[in-house]
């Protein structure tokens, strides 16, 4: 029977130019649906496991959006609760070569940000279920939603459910001081942490020596440091580091590196020609849960997880629309790009 993965989190309405428009340089935006534990959900569902999402959306026709257009992927939308006024939104206008993607918020009052703790039942939500995911951004909407994550991490291991959680810090949205409070906090139920270069510094303080993320030079030392920083903290089984060389917003280089306690296993190093970026770190968060709850080891588990979230960046919208196969070919080595007959 398949492994069963339940996400919680913000889903919003992403309004965005056509191609690489800036806004407004014609008339239209384009819309589709995404949010950091909803990207992850269809990954998930994507590879053929049962995979949930649990948020509070409205009960009018873009919030029914929302869950047809998850639904429609294959993602388990009945623990959704419906209430509220409004959706998030945000606006994306994607970057090319030297100009970087813009992303602005308009989130304030969304019906997940206003949810109260009594709007979930996550006994009921935890019933036979594997794995629970999170991401910082969630109880960055609100000191509700720190205690909704708290309540639903309680909940999750009282059942003997394994926990990820990617740190995702954004400032726009809460302070470091907030953001360090609240992680600290729900970091003690955490199994499996995601971080990038930037986001243990900015919630955690703990930073990579000799690395500058903006100059396009990464140390493996260093990250190995900060992986074990984070396991020595919170007992984490497992530290999962994404490393993104960012040469120009249309090309960088990707890899990742999974700590296991024991072993610093870094995967191969891609290089990106973007098509679009957003979705690129939960694509990474899905493939690594599929990894580890397919008994893949910690190097096999590193290389599925940056091969997807390769392969995302050749995908609009946030969403990570490929297969088990596609993501095993170039993990395997087959990077090429040839058609395939």
């Amino acid at each position: 029977m398949s492994k069963r993965i339940v996400t919680f989190g913000e889903i919003m309405l992403r309004l965005a130019p056509n191609g690489y428009y800036r806004f407004f340089q014609d008339d239209q935006l384009q819309a589709t649906f995404g949010g950091g534990e909803a990207n992850v959900a269809v990954s998930l569902a994507n590879y053929g496991m049962d995979a949930a999402f649990v948020t509070k959306l409205p009960a009018h026709a873009i919030g029914q959006g929302a869950v047809n257009a998850l639904r429609g992927l294959g993602v388990d939308t009945r623990s959704i609760v419906r209430g509220g006024d409004r959706i998030g939104i945000y606006y994306l206008e994607k970057g090319a070569s030297q100009r970087g993607s813009v992303c602005i918020y308009d989130r304030a009052h969304s019906a997940i940000q206003e949810a109260q703790p009594s709007d979930f039942d996550w006994d009921a939500i935890f019933d036979g279920a594997d794995w629970f995911h999170f991401t910082g951004i969630t109880p960055a909407l609100g000191s509700d939603l720190v205690e909704i994550c708290k309540e639903a991490c309680v909940a999750a291991k009282k059942h003997g459910v394994k926990i990820s959680c990617d740190l995702n810090y954004r400032g726009k949205l809460w302070t470091r001081e907030q953001a360090r409070a609240a992680m600290t906090e729900l970091c003690q139920y955490v199994d499996v942490c995601i971080s990038n270069e930037e986001d243990a510094k900015d919630v955690f303080g703990i930073e990579a020596e000799n690395t500058d993320i903006y100059g396009g030079k990464l140390n493996k030392e260093g990250y190995k440091s900060v992986a074990k920083q984070l396991a020595d903290r919170f007992g984490f089984e497992k530290v999962a580091i994404t490393l993104r060389t960012s040469l120009s917003a249309s090309d960088n280089d990707w890899a990742g590196m999974l700590y296991d306690g024991e072993n610093y296993c870094f995967s191969k190093e891609y290089h990106l020609h973007i098509v679009d970026r957003v979705g690129g770190g939960d694509s990474f968060g899905g493939g690594l849960i599929y990894a580890l709850l397919n008994g893949k080891d910690s190097q096999s588990a590193i290389e599925f997880a940056v091969a997807a979230s390769a392969l995302k960046h050749s995908i609009e919208g946030d969403f990570n629309r490929v297969t088990v196969a596609e993501v095993e070919k170039l993990a395997g080595g087959d990077g090429s790009g040839r058609v395939q007959r």
